[in-house]
This record gives C-alpha cells, sequence and structure tokens, in this order.
C-alpha cells in the first residue's frame, strides 16, 4: 500500500476513535468540582456513558465510587481516547505514555505551547513528533475538547447537561476557539438547531480543521459544517474537500477573523496561527462554493436558513409586510446589502388587485397596512400569488407584533396559509419589534414548517442576501436533503 495512503487511512481512524470512543481514559481526574477532570467525569456520568470509564490520578484510589489508576501505563492496551486534564509540565510524559500504551486520540486542555512564544512552539513540535511516531492523533493542545452529540460522549470540560439527539440534518461545529464553539452552541440550541459534533482544535500540534473535515464529511448525520477558523494549515486540501462537501450536497459555512493586521497578530498569540493573505484566503474559498460570513451573527443566521429552507432562493426576495415607511426602509436596507426586490409580475399584480382593497397598491414590497387585523384571511389570500410569482426566490414576511394578544392575532392565519401551501421557496419571518410578547408555540411552529424567526428584519435581509449570492454564483446546483423540514430535536449546549 502507498505509504501516503496508509498514513491517511491511519489519521481517519484515529479521529473515529477519538470522535467516537468505546473506552475513554480521564488522567488527572479529580473529585475537586472545579477541576477540569472533575467537570470531564461529571459530563460523561450525566450523559450515561456505556464505554469503557478509566480514571488516572496517583494521588487517589478512588474517585465517586469509582477506582483510580496510578499511571498510565497501569491502563489496559488500546484505550480509544485519554483526556489530559493536568498541567502543561506533565503533558509531554503523559503523551509519551500513551502512545506506548497504544492510545488512539488525546485531548490536551493545557495551554502554554506554540501561542506563548519559542519554548511552548518547541515543546509542541516535541508533542507532535511524539504522536506521529505512535501514530496517535492529539486534539489541541489549548483547546476545550470535543463534543459528539450522536452518541452522547461529552469530551470537555464545559458542562454539557444531556439530552437525546433525534435528527438527520444538523449541524457539525469545527472552531479553532473553543470559547467561540461553545458560544455558537448556545445559539444553536437556542434556535432549536440540531448538533451533531463539535471539535475545538486548539493549537492543532498534529490534528487540524482540514482532518475534522474530511471525517465529517462523510458523517451522515452533518447537512453543514459551521466552521471558526484563523488559519489553515493545509489550504489546498481544504479547497477540494470543500468541493467534495458540495457535490454530496452538503454546505460548508466559515468565519475567518483576519482583515486587519491587529487580527492577525491576536491570532497568532490565541493559537499559534500565522494568518497569510485575507482577500487571497476570501477569494480562493468562495470559488470552491465555502459560503463565507463577515460577523458571528451572521455565521449563526445562515446556517439557521441554510438547514430550515427547502432549497436555496434563487432570484430577489418578495416583501409583505404591514408598514409603509418599513417599505421604503426596506428598499434602502436590501440595496444597501445587494439583496434584489424585483418588481411584481404583471399576472401577480393582476391577481393581487383582486384580493386586496381598493386602497392598498400591488408592489413589492408590499405593505398590505393594519388590515390583517380587521381582516386576517388577507395572509392567506396574498402569499400564493406571492409565492408563485417567478421572479422571486424567497419571501420575507415583516410583520409587527406589538403584544401578545395583537401577535395571537396574525400568527394563526400566516402559519396556517404556510401550513397549507407548503411553499417550495424559502419564506422568512422577521419580527420588526424586537422585545415584543408572543408565544414561543408560534416561533416553534414556523420552525417545524421550515421557516426561520428573526427578531429584527435587518438580520434576515443580510443573511438571505449572503445565500442568495452564493446560491446565484454556485457552478453546479447542490442536492436538496430528502426531508429538508425533518430537523433535528433539541440538544445539549454545545462546547
Amino acid at each position: 500500500m502507498n505509504s501516503a495512503i496508509s498514513a491517511h487511512s491511519t489519521k481517519r481512524s484515529s479521529i473515529d476513535r477519538l470522535l467516537r470512543p468505546r473506552s475513554v481514559a480521564i488522567v488527572g481526574a479529580s473529585p475537586a468540582p472545579s477541576s477540569f477532570g472533575a467537570s470531564v467525569l461529571a459530563n460523561l456520568q450525566n450523559a450515561h456513558f456505556d464505554g469503557e470509564l478509566y480514571l488516572v490520578n496517583p494521588k487517589r484510589q478512588q474517585i465517586h465510587g469509582r477506582a483510580c489508576l496510578p499511571s498510565i501505563d497501569a491502563m489496559p492496551t488500546g484505550v480509544d481516547c485519554a483526556v489530559l486534564a493536568i498541567p502543561r509540565a506533565g503533558v509531554l510524559q503523559a503523551v509519551e505514555a500513551c502512545g506506548r500504551n497504544g492510545v488512539g486520540g488525546v485531548i490536551i486542555f493545557s495551554a502554554g505551547f506554540a501561542e506563548s512564544g519559542a519554548q511552548g512552539r518547541a515543546e509542541q513540535g516535541e508533542l507532535a513528533a511524539i504522536a506521529n511516531k505512535h501514530g496517535m492523533i492529539v486534539e489541541g493542545p489549548n483547546c476545550l475538547g470535543m463534543v459528539n452529540f450522536i452518541d452522547g460522549i461529552p469530551l470537555t470540560f464545559v458542562l454539557t447537561p444531556p439530552a437525546p439527539y433525534a435528527g438527520t440534518h444538523g449541524i457539525a461545529v469545527v472552531s479553532q476557539s473553543g470559547a467561540m464553539a461553545a458560544v455558537v452552541g448556545v445559539s444553536l440550541r437556542h434556535r432549536e438547531l440540531g448538533v451533531s459534533f463539535s471539535v475545538s482544535t486548539g493549537n492543532e500540534a498534529v490534528s487540524s480543521v482540514e482532518d475534522y473535515v474530511e471525517y465529517l464529511i462523510d458523517e451522515p448525520h452533518t447537512r453543514a459544517i459551521l466552521m471558526i477558523v484563523e488559519k489553515f494549515r493545509q489550504p489546498k486540501e481544504f479547497l477540494a474537500l470543500a468541493a467534495r462537501a458540495h457535490s454530496l450536497g452538503k454546505f460548508i459555512v466559515l468565519l475567518h477573523p483576519g482583515k486587519s493586521s491587529a487580527a492577525r497578530a491576536s491570532a497568532e498569540t490565541h493559537t499559534g496561527a500565522m494568518v497569510g493573505d485575507y482577500q487571497v484566503m476570501r477569494t480562493k474559498v468562495t470559488h470552491a462554493d465555502v459560503l463565507m460570513v463577515d460577523t458571528l451573527e451572521e455565521l449563526l443566521d445562515v446556517s439557521e436558513m441554510l438547514l430550515r429552507f427547502p432549497s436555496l432562493p434563487r432570484g430577489g426576495a418578495a416583501v409583505l409586510t404591514e408598514s409603509g415607511a418599513f417599505k421604503a426602509l426596506s428598499l434602502d436596507f436590501c440595496q444597501s446589502v445587494s439583496l434584489a426586490l424585483p418588481e411584481l409580475s404583471d399576472v401577480t399584480s393582476e391577481s393581487l388587485r383582486k384580493v386586496l382593497p381598493d386602497f392598498i397598491p400591488p408592489t413589492n414590497p408590499l405593505d398590505i397596512t393594519a388590515q390583517g387585523l380587521v381582516d386576517p384571511d388577507l395572509y392567506r389570500r396574498t402569499l400564493p400569488f406571492i409565492l408563485a410569482d417567478e421572479r422571486f426566490g424567497s419571501l420575507v414576511l415583516g410583520i409587527i407584533l406589538t403584544d401578545e394578544p395583537t401577535s395571537g392575532l396574525k400568527f394563526p392565519p400566516i402559519i396556517d396559509a404556510i401550513r397549507e401551501l407548503r411553499p417550495s421557496k424559502p419564506v422568512i419571518f422577521a419580527g420588526l419589534d424586537e422585545g415584543a410578547q408572543i408565544l414561543p408555540a408560534y416561533i416553534q411552529q414556523l420552525r417545524a414548517l421550515g421557516v426561520p424567526f428573526f427578531p429584527t428584519p435587518e438580520r434576515a435581509y443580510r443573511a438571505l442576501a449572503c445565500i442568495t449570492s452564493f446560491a446565484s454564483r454556485m457552478k453546479r446546483e447542490i442536492p436538496s436533503p430528502p426531508n429538508p423540514q425533518l430537523l433535528p430535536t433539541p440538544l445539549w449546549p454545545l462546547v
């Protein structure tokens, strides 16, 4: 067998053992509630991890009724994954012991390696050499660990309450920043979006974001891969992986800090990454059909749309709202973000004239004024004609919610119309008055129909513009999932 192919196969097998371990060792296990070792143990116990679990602490015979081993050498050989919850000074020795005992993968929380200067870089180089000598994968150092939500395996020191995973089209998170992975996870959970895996790669001494993307592309529960990356260490490989992901009908959404010189310097001190030319990188990944975003908020908004939409939006957007002023604001804002708002076709215009009151002109955006309050069926009568217009690839509902009684008059007819029409085009609901009291059940019903809910229209417009531009420049159509509206149930807080 070709040596390169053999090495690639070995790395993939090691990543599988790290992300889907059937045996785990916590090196540095401790009963102290504030310790990393105690947090990892609590997470595994709360998740009812049913694999083999080994605790290593030379100073204790047992922790919470579980026996402790005095050293890594006292473990059985061939443990799938060892979590090193120990100070930096003991990491190299522990990695060497794991290697000679056939451990498949190691997760290293400790910082103070390449990001800390010359000595730290030298020690990280030693760490990599040891791991490569034994054919062992390493996640980190300087990372928060990983969570496998599919099998319920949280190998992280961040509290991870258990919950079942029941989805088939989830999001995987791959981030060099552990803190940002945690932040993203809270937001995805709040939006009731399913997460398949979360991996914090840290300094990437042995394994990089490219290795995990390659693994996750073939993961059947993963529809989109959300990435926060300060530097690609294998850029050519990533571009090839992006093309392959696209051919399989999977999305990669990327947030890449580094536009400014200050951000590039920050990345070097954060994860030891030497960041290259931002514009060159952006051009290359965009040509590889990666969907690139500029802010954390946009990363989340775009990812939600991709998972909920029945198809990608092709062409401009239609807007239905209840305010003439907001109609004008929409025209201004959409122009600023390059989201086209085409005029209604003659057929659509004539059809709408027949169902609208005389004082409401058929336009895009369509302002139905406050008429929806006295004639709630107006939403159902207008939506079919707008959705049927081939000039529009999507529809944004910019609705004034005000308070619970008012929103209670508007949500039911809108939800019923969407449920009845089952539109093949994306529909987005955007509330105009953030903070208005509404029943959470309405948002859940919209999401169940594949309609994302946004608290502000500007966020919806910006994310929709990003996805519409992405769809228009793609070299080929991306396949839709078999059941795009069957989304995962809420999962654990992501870490």
